[in-house]
């Protein structure tokens, strides 16, 4: 299934920004964002913030609910802070119920469009856990407060442990990219196959030995564009859904003008082939 029919072109990513969550959500929106990207994990988001950010927009007519695309995921215990969106004596089901309706309080709205899992429990392998976890999340989904689920952070034997136990695949899988594991080539094969879109974040800060690499930089030059918006161009054309977290307003229109490059096929093997 296309990505233009589930989600925007570009997601914006809204971790790490505390006190500034809500002035830089809005500014993203003014900008022409309509995919925002957020966790329920207060260790690295201020969600609450997120949703100032989304109710101030709303209030000046940037944008309606009905045209964005919210992404919030539950995070485990070990994976977050003492500020905890549920009850850790709970069982797992019911910390997702409490993790996104908390998100939702958040969020100011009675669903989101995604709803992911942030990271398996384990490095090596789809587990019980998850398993219980996974089936939490569908029942959400069942009952209308997401419309589609998603994974990060995961590894090809995550995804393929859960073919092998017959679990419904997700819409999204979100991955740090890297240039020097072929920008996740293996994960991402295994997303086109069964048409699970990938989104890719990091790409830039995962990636600075391609920035300064002389032949990218001519590259960049010849497109007339910033190694930014290169590096999301070229990520568009591998298949990958882009996700960037500036704070910068004209970097943020910047990054979204990448959508008008026009990336030909011999410049994505050049780039490939430079920490491929």
């Amino acid at each position: 299934m296309p990505v233009t029919l589930l989600s925007p072109p570009f997601l914006y990513g809204t971790a790490w920004k505390e006190d500034h969550t809500a002035s830089l959500t809005e500014l993203a929106l003014r900008a022409g964002f309509r995919g925002i990207d957020t966790a329920n994990q207060r260790r690295h988001y201020l969600e609450a913030g997120v949703g100032e950010g989304l109710a101030a927009a709303y209030r000046a007519g940037v944008v309606t609910r009905a045209e964005l695309f919210l992404q919030t995921k539950y995070t485990y215990q070990r994976g977050q802070d003492l500020r905890l969106p549920y009850d850790p004596a709970a069982s797992l089901a019911v910390q997702v119920a409490q993790s996104l309706a908390s998100s939702l309080e958040h969020l100011g709205t009675d669903y989101v469009d995604t709803f992911v899992l942030h990271g398996p429990a384990s490095g090596y392998g789809w587990s019980e856990a998850d398993a219980e976890v996974w089936n939490a999340m569908r029942k959400q989904r069942d009952a209308g407060r997401t419309r589609l689920l998603g994974v990060s952070n995961v590894s090809l034997k995550h995804l393929q442990d859960m073919v092998a136990s017959h679990a419904e695949m997700p819409t999204f899988v979100q991955n740090r990219c890297f240039a020097r594991f072929g920008w996740d080539r293996d994960v991402r094969a295994f997303c086109t196959e069964r048409n699970i879109v990938y989104q890719g974040f990091s790409l830039l800060t995962a990636n600075q030995e391609v920035l300064q690499h002389p032949p990218f930089i001519e590259l960049a030059k010849k497109l007339h564009s910033t190694p930014a918006q290169v590096v999301f161009a070229f990520a568009r054309a591998l298949g990958i859904l882009p996700m960037t977290g500036t704070s910068n307003a004209e970097h943020m229109k910047q990054d979204l003008d990448s959508w008008q490059i026009t990336f030909p096929a011999e410049d994505v093997r050049v780039i490939e082939s430079m920490a491929g």
